[in-house]
Parts: C-alpha cells; structure tokens; sequence
C-alpha cells in the first residue's frame, strides 16, 4: 500500500526527514495549509511569501519527479489529516518530528507515524545525553563537545591553531574611514513567486511590512547561490565584522542562510562541508571560519537542543516580573527618535531581518531594560522575522534576550546602555541622543534606562556574582534621584510612541 508523507513547511529537502526514503512508487504526498496559521495573526509579509513560495517550489519539484501531491487549504491541520484519512482510508501517514512543542504534540495525537528529525547535526537525544551530563549548559562546552565529535577544525583531539575560540580576533568595531562592503546577491522572481504575492493580497490575509523584493530566494537552487556567494565575497571578514553595525550596510558580512537553513532548502552539514572547503582554498583567516562554524554547529544547535530540553512551559517565564506591553516603536519604526532602533526597525519592515546584535543589544536589548513583557516580545519576534521559528525564538527571547528565565541559558542579562551601541554601530552620529549622558532630554534612553534597569533589579541580582561590578557602579551615582525621575520620563514617552 502506497504511503503519504506528510510535509510539514521547514521539512522542504528531499534527502532528510520523511522524503529521504521516499520513492513515487510508494509514496505520496501531503501538503495542509492551515488557514488558522495564517489568519489568527499578522505576519511579516515577507515571511509568509517567503514560506508560502518556497513550498509551492518545492511541491512543484517534487510532482516534476512524479509524486503525487495532494494540497488541501484546511481549517487546521487537525482537520486536513480527518479529510484526507476520509479519501485515503487505512493510508499510512509518515512525517519528520515536527520543529516545535505544539506540532509535535498535535500530529502524537493524531497518530501519524513520527519519523526522527535530522534536519540537525544533533539529534534531540543526544543533546539531551549532554545537558544531563552537565552542571551548567555553558554553550561553549556544548561546542566544543561538537567539534570533536564532528572532528571540524581539529588536528586529533586539539583544535586547529590552538584554540577554541578566535573572539578575540573578531567582533571589532565598523571600521574607520572607507570600507567596501560585499554586494547582496539579488533573487529574481518567477511566475510561482507572482502568483504567491497575488494570492496573499487576493486573500486578505492580514499582514505587515513591505512588500517582497529580490532579497531572499525561495528554492533550493536560490539557497545554494546565496551560499555560494556568501563564501565568495563575505565569509573572509565575517568574523571580524559579524557584530558590527554599520548604516552603510544592513547585511554587513553576515550569510543571510538562515532562513533557507531553517526551513530546510540547505542543511547544516552542506553548509559546513562547503565551508571546510573554501577554508582550505585559503585566503579565510582561521578566525572567521571559526567563528563562522561556531554559529552553525555551535550556537544553532545549542538553541535548538535548549528549546526540547527545557519544555513548552519556558516560553511563558518570567522571572524579572516584566508587564510592559509591547512598545509601538517595535512595529512602526517613525515611532521613535533613537536613530539605532528605527534604522533596525526600518531594517525589518523593509526585509524582515536584521542581524544578531541588532536583535540582541539592540532591539532586545531595550525590550530588557524597559520591563517589555517577554511574551509579548517573542510573539512580535515570531511574526516579523523572515527566519523566525519556534526553536529559533523561545530559548532566544525568553532565556539569552529578556533573562526571563532567571539564568538558566545565560548566566547574566544581556542589558546594556549607549556606550556598546556607539562602539559596535554608526548609528549615534547624529542622532539627537547623547549615549554618554544618563540624565537630561538629549540623554540616550539606552543609558538612562540601563542604570534604572540595574536600579529596579538589585535585589534579584545581588547573588550573581558577574554582576557584581553593574551593580557597584549603582552607588557611585551622584544623579540616581535625577536618573530615576528622567527614567519614568522616558518609559512614559517611549510607551506612547513619543521619543
């Protein structure tokens, strides 16, 4: 009896998960669109185009290798499964684990039959061997234990140069003067690209942002070129630069591969083979491959393994009590004078995407330090990136952005004033914020809303010992009165969208 499987949107590669084995003769194909997916929330428009058309690729890939693929547009996916069990009586329904805690739960009840998910380099089991064998889930042990389990960058059981970690030599400051930057790579759109758009607007299915551009691919063949690409024209610099923030550039050296990574057009261990490659060509400093590995084989699969091993419930922690609801600056970037946070904000309504340290001392960054609720925060994260996922955004939001987890992923909160923003960005040459002043109207609200954030949380943070020194420099203000009252300003205008 032929087999369906049923293909879930960040399962799209046909050499991993249900499709590996899969043969025409003995299976066929699944596809639901759950309209309750798509309309009990507002979503990036890029990210549903892009979600949307890389399926429609996709599907169209796999009826041209000669499997019959069946589309259903259900209520939810609950309800496509009862109707195509109704036409296909007996079938047996196979389907990769799915990315997150809610799917999962949903298809195990629905009793389809669960194949593993190898979409990772670390299988859910095996991570969860490493977390148990641990004090602390220190992500730099974690990435080691991969390097020589994988044997990537060593020579026997040390490490190619002679240490782990090249930080040191990367993450400098925008370089001073004239710098040239990599081109992007543009994606042309296609006549499935057209009709996706169209459909979108022709439904009505409620979402933001601006409309897609030639920004990001939607096939595997677009994947592989932005790789490819990226190796040739970014990856040397990129660690040296990966967390700089510079207005001349909104993609700096960074990949852009993590949305086709995440929804399954490129797989972790073709990234790193293509990698390890152009690193033996030469002409990639040891640092930025390392630093460029480390992000794939270390941090990605870090998130992902944090996210089933701490459980669904996670998400809703909320350890620093924050109640703030979302500020409007984060979804209408004219809402604010800060020039940082509206160039990142103009970033994502323009692309959906920004890169790391404008997600994390940016954007997170002032979610932290003005008490934004964390749940609040991670459903916008969800809905406005173009990479976003489940696994992505819960361990990122709840555990290393917003420390809503009390310190379970990151030993202490990422909060930070004016200064590190200046340093790493060239964003406050001109903005009419002084990130050297904490009180005053041209004080940055970064650096007021730092020391307040500090202020506010002594209590809780004084047995962290890596705080020790944040919050000795508390008591050496001459201005806390001062401090606290433009602190209150500052909350109650950027809370109306007014500074």
């Amino acid at each position: 009896m032929v087999k369906a499987v049923l293909l879930l949107n960040d399962h799209l590669n046909r050499n991993y998960g249900a499709l590996k084995g899969a043969d025409p003769k003995t299976h066929q194909i699944l596809f639901i669109e759950s309209q309750r997916m798509l309309t009990t929330r507002s979503w990036h428009i890029q990210r549903l185009f892009f979600l949307m058309s890389a399926r429609d690729h996709f599907l169209q890939e796999l009826r041209d290798e000669g499997f019959t693929v069946t589309f259903m547009q259900s209520a939810n996916t609950d309800a496509g499964i009862e109707e195509f069990r109704k036409t296909h009586p007996g079938i047996e329904i196979e389907v990769a684990e799915p990315s997150s805690h809610q799917q999962y739960e949903q298809l195990d009840k629905l009793g389809v039959t669960l194949i593993p998910n190898d979409f990772f380099l670390t299988s859910r089991p095996l991570f969860a061997q490493w977390a148990n064998s641990q004090k602390n889930l220190v992500m730099e042990n974690f990435y080691r234990a991969q390097r020589l389990r994988l044997n990537i960058l060593m020579e026997g059981s040390d490490p190619v140069g002679g240490k782990w970690n090249y930080d040191a030599d990367n993450r400098l400051p925008p370089p001073k003067g004239a710098h040239t930057w990599p081109d992007y790579l543009e994606h042309p759109r296609d006549e499935i690209d057209a009709a996706v758009l169209a459909d979108i607007k022709k439904r009505k299915i409620p979402v933001f942002g601006d409309d897609p551009d030639t920004t990001w691919g939607t096939t595997r063949a677009a994947a592989l070129a932005q790789m490819h690409h990226f190796f040739d024209t970014a990856f040397a610099e990129f660690g040296a630069y990966e967390d700089a923030m510079v207005a001349e550039t909104w993609a700096v050296n960074h990949s852009l591969l993590s949305p086709y990574l995440n929804i399954g057009l490129l797989h972790a261990q073709e990234v790193i083979d293509a990698a390890m490659v152009r690193f033996k060509k030469g002409g990639i400093p040891l640092a930025s491959a390392e630093g460029f590995i480390r992000q794939i084989i270390g941090w990605r699969e870090y998130i992902n393994g944090l996210y089933w091993h701490f459980g669904d419930l996670y998400r809703n922690e909320n350890a620093l009590q924050a109640t703030r609801p979302l500020l409007p600056l984060f979804t209408d970037s004219s809402k604010t004078q800060m020039n940082c946070v509206s160039t990142q904000v103009g970033d994502i309504e323009a692309r959906a995407w920004v890169h790391h340290i404008p997600r994390l001392m940016v954007l997170s960054n002032l979610a932290l330090i003005t008490g934004t609720s964390p749940q609040e925060f991670l459903d916008w994260m969800r809905r406005a990136f173009i990479d976003s996922a489940d696994w992505v955004m819960v361990p990122n939001v709840i555990g290393m952005s917003l420390h809503a987890d009390g310190g379970k992923l990151a030993t202490k909160p990422y909060a930070s004033g004016g200064s590190y923003i200046s340093k790493m960005g060239s964003f406050c040459k001109g903005c009419k914020f002084d990130p050297k002043k904490r009180v005053g109207d041209d004080a940055c609200p970064f650096t007021t809303l730092y020391w307040d954030f500090l202020d506010r949380n002594q209590v809780r943070f004084a047995k962290n010992h890596r705080m020790g020194q944040q919050l000795a420099g508390i008591k050496r203000l001459s201005d806390l009165p001062e401090l606290r009252e433009r602190a209150r300003e500052v909350l109650e205008l950027l809370s109306h969208g007014e500074l």
